[in-house]
């Protein structure tokens, strides 16, 4: 394979550290499997009222996970983000149970975002903007970012949060961004310092007129720039100077622009590995 495309194998590799059950214990909400957790956990689970069987931990009810969650936050368990978000024991059904956003890692839970490619057409070729997080996000503060991004929050639908978060990160008025398409779901479980992240990125496209300028409106970008395509091409290629999970939000872009061939075996494997179906290596 194509020494050039390396880089773009490592960050899809980056996004699927975890083996799952890899140690944990199988989290059911009702009968339905929804998550995985620490054995670890397990002493503070069973003083919420869950049971254990086998490697299997239960939560009878599951509309009791939002109490039980906050109730863990209060004891120190974990970092509350004072956003709650729908659980799913599988994402082609209504959510079944609400949880603060900072513990969905822990009990291994899918969680849903929305990214949003911002793209101009110019004379000299396409334009991509991306975000500078603040340095104050408490995750991956300072690296590059969508032009907006974010999690859908309880209740919301994945559209619903594109044009919250278009608002409140980039100042993007609603009739713009009711022009944004769909353009992929990805998938990826990895092992973070917070926990076992297992995310469904659904991601949007929108070409912005040239003269459109995005503006910071919420504190959680630092600034906005317009970059060539193949800048940021280069970037995820070689460097990780943007956020995990945008990298392969953008390895999706480079395969449907054709800066990377979709219908080379390579390009085939990188368009797998995007499913969460596995982590591809390089050949």
């Amino acid at each position: 394979m194509s020494r050039s495309l390396e880089g773009f194998f490592r960050h899809i590799a980056a996004c699927n550290t975890a083996v799952l059950p890899g140690g944990r214990l199988e989290f059911r909400l009702g009968h339905a499997p929804a998550g995985w957790v620490q054995p670890a956990l397990l002493p503070v689970l069973l003083e919420h009222g869950m049971t254990h069987a086998g490697d299997t931990v239960t939560l009878a009810d599951p509309a009791r996970l939002e109490a039980i969650g906050e109730a863990m936050a209060q004891a120190g368990v974990y970092r509350s983000h004072h956003e709650l978000f729908d659980v799913w024991t599988d994402m082609a059904l209504p959510p079944v149970a609400r949880i603060d956003r900072g513990a969905l890692p822990l009990f291994g839970l899918m969680a849903a975002g929305v990214h949003l490619n911002g793209l101009v057409r110019l004379p000299h070729g396409l334009h991509l903007w991306i975000a500078r997080r603040s340095m104050t996000k408490r995750l991956d503060p300072g690296k590059l970012d969508h032009l907006v991004a974010g999690g859908i929050p309880a209740g919301h639908t994945a559209a619903e949060a594109l044009f919250k978060e278009a608002a409140e990160e980039a100042s993007l008025p609603a009739e713009l961004v009711q022009r944004a398409r769909p353009t992929a779901d990805i998938r990826y479980a990895l092992d973070r310092p917070e926990g076992l992240r297992r995310d469904v990125l659904h991601c949007f496209e929108l070409e912005l007129p040239p003269d459109f300028v995005p503006t910071p409106a919420d504190g959680e970008v630092e600034e906005f720039r317009l970059i060539p395509i193949e800048e940021a091409y280069t970037l995820v290629r070689d460097t990780d100077a943007f956020k995990f999970n945008v990298n392969l939000v953008l390895i999706d872009l480079f395969l449907r622009t054709g800066l990377i061939d979709a219908t080379s075996p390579e390009g085939q494997r990188l368009r797998q590995g995007l499913t969460g179906w596995h982590a591809p290596r390089p050949a």
